[in-house]
């Protein structure tokens, strides 16, 4: 995939964005969600300055990413949970990489110094990409929810710090 354009996601890409996020799902590694919501509960889960979409040459939509607030008090309000998702067909092409850079630079434009994702342990390639992009794994919970088959399952924390808030 040569050519990747990043630009802010609207309303209008939501059913493309939501099939990618079925595919996440299907893969039983990036969600224990079992369905994609409706774009009215993600559109109010979502931070309105940090959503992404990559498209490829064609201009298909190939991956999202976007933040979540982590709490509501003030004291947080720079913490954000991100989340990655790039469509099968563009997995392994650096889609995922051209999304976290601009996610990075996005969050720090819009305020965030820490940046938090919880990584199912077996999903190697997720982990990958975001250690690449300078998260460091902060701990494991164990057997924190039960998979769409009833396994459960472990997921790793990691954390990114903004450097510039001077914290990273």
């Amino acid at each position: 995939m040569s050519e990747i354009a990043i630009e802010g996601m609207t309303a209008d890409d939501w059913p493309a964005v939501r099939a990618i996020y079925e595919e996440g799902i299907a893969t039983g590694l990036a969600t224990f969600e079992v369905t994609a919501p409706e774009w009215e509960a993600w559109n109010h889960g979502h931070r309105p300055d940090c959503r992404l979409v990559a498209r490829d040459g064609s201009g298909a939509l190939v991956g999202w990413a976007a933040l979540s607030r982590y709490s509501a008090r003030a004291v947080y309000s720079g913490v954000a949970e991100l989340s990655v998702y790039i469509a099968a067909n563009a997995r392994g092409r650096g889609v995922g990489n051209a999304l976290m850079v601009a996610l990075v630079v996005a969050s720090e434009a819009a305020g965030v110094w820490t940046l938090q994702a919880g990584v199912m342990a077996d999903n190697p390639a997720s982990l990958a990409l975001h250690e690449k992009h300078g998260f460091r794994r902060v701990g494991v919970r164990e057997r924190i929810g039960r998979d769409s088959t009833g396994q459960w399952r472990d997921v790793v924390l990691l954390e990114r710090r903004s450097a510039v808030a001077g914290i990273g």
